[in-house]
């Protein structure tokens, strides 16, 4: 998916969180690292539709998020670090199928797709359990799921990974980079995660200081680290 951006700039609180980002990426996995209060949060939820930018140009798969917020919001999924904040159903089926209501499907279908998902994250079987009673692991494949049964064109995923063990980690890195149609936007802290993908965006006080290949970012990145 391509991702172009000009002289991008956000307030927020009239306070600089992102200034002058100037990017052209034409990649389908993209990971965006940097300290924390960096703004690479708020560039994830700028790509993603939820923040809207005060300056500059944003073209995310050829168009502005900006100019149909709501159709854009439509092509994208959002996958947090925390899935207690995205599980708000009772139990497993019924919270994967809450996204699919806007689609407004026939109840067979619906179901299928549910069940079809549910299989595909290794959680078949778990449909009538309480959702708040899963795993962290099995809770973040919820999320997952929640995501992907909706059959998204781009997946923004801000620290999917952060509260997960590694075993689980490496589970939900290989859902999220699958290439299963879609391009993955994701924040992260978690390196290995990073170098993953295709390209990779360092943040620092609101600005790319650089972009490219992942390797070379994320190496870039650990020099810094090392200072």
């Amino acid at each position: 998916m391509r991702l172009r951006c000009a002289g991008l700039g956000v307030r927020l609180d009239d306070r600089p969180v992102l200034r002058a980002v100037d990017l052209d990426l034409d990649a389908r996995t993209v990971a965006v690292v940097g300290d924390n209060g960096s703004g690479k949060s708020t560039f994830a939820r700028v790509v993603a539709g939820l923040v809207r930018r005060t300056e500059g140009a944003l073209e995310v798969g050829g168009h502005d998020p900006d100019a149909d917020a709501a159709t854009h919001r439509r092509r994208v999924a959002l996958v947090l670090s925390n899935p207690d904040a995205q599980i708000v159903m009772p139990t497993v089926s019924e919270d994967v199928a809450l996204s699919l209501r806007p689609e407004r499907l026939p109840r067979t279908e619906r179901d299928r797709r549910v069940a079809d998902t549910l299989s595909r994250f290794g959680l078949d079987g778990l449909g009538d359990r309480a959702a708040h009673d899963l795993s962290d692991g099995q809770k973040q494949l919820l999320a997952l799921c929640g995501a992907f049964v909706r059959r998204p064109e781009l997946v923004v995923a801000d620290e999917p990974t952060a509260f997960l063990d590694g075993r689980n980690a490496r589970v939900v890195s290989d859902h999220l980079l699958a290439d299963t149609g879609h391009a993955l936007v994701v924040v992260t802290h978690d390196l290995a995660l990073a170098r993953r993908c295709e390209r990779a965006v360092l943040f620092e006080e609101g600005r790319v200081v650089a972009s490219g290949a992942s390797a070379a970012v994320v190496e870039a990145y650990e020099r810094a680290l090392a200072c």
